[in-house]
């Protein structure tokens, strides 16, 4: 089918997630020593990776949080004597301080958005991973369990209570 705005050929969906998905894997390719996962899966999740990404976002973050503010208590005194002694660079000194402090503020929460992120995805895909072990694992115990379906609540079967004191 030919698209009337662009004049080229459109494709559906699926085509054009695949073409995009084997680009990625050739420009990957050529970064990734290991290649693409053995299993094909378009997801992969290195644990390891992720955790030193985040960790190194976090060591980042700390560094910055005491380095950028290193000058701020010399910076707000020169202006603020410099303003005393009638000279506008005191004011001009303060207004480049507070720009300073807010663009380090601005990186000081992307470092933080970043390591934080990063913990969150590994713990939700542990969590998933456990999940979906845990089904996958139930659900071949009942391949081995000989038990009827049910077919309403009247038919349940009696389970007979325990005799005796419960501890």
């Amino acid at each position: 089918m030919i698209d009337e705005v662009t004049g080229r050929e459109s494709m559906s969906f699926d085509q054009e997630w695949a073409e995009l998905k084997a680009k990625a894997r050739m420009r990957l390719d050529g970064v990734d020593p290991g290649g693409p996962s053995p299993s094909g899966a378009d997801l992969v999740v290195k644990y390891d990776d992720m955790g030193k990404i985040g960790h190194a976002a976090f060591m980042l973050h700390q560094h910055l949080s005491s380095a950028g503010k290193h000058a701020q208590s010399h910076s707000q005194a020169a202006a603020k004597s410099l303003g005393n002694d009638g000279f506008d660079m005191g004011a001009a000194l303060t207004e480049a301080d507070e720009g300073w402090q807010a663009q380090l503020q601005v990186l000081l929460d992307a470092c933080a958005q970043i390591s934080n992120h990063l913990d969150y995805s590994m713990k939700s895909s542990r969590r998933d991973d456990d999940f979906i072990a845990t089904q996958i694992s139930a659900s071949k115990i009942s391949d081995y369990l000989d038990v009827p379906p049910s077919t309403s609540d009247d038919e349940a079967p009696h389970v007979p209570k325990a005799e005796g004191p419960i501890m």
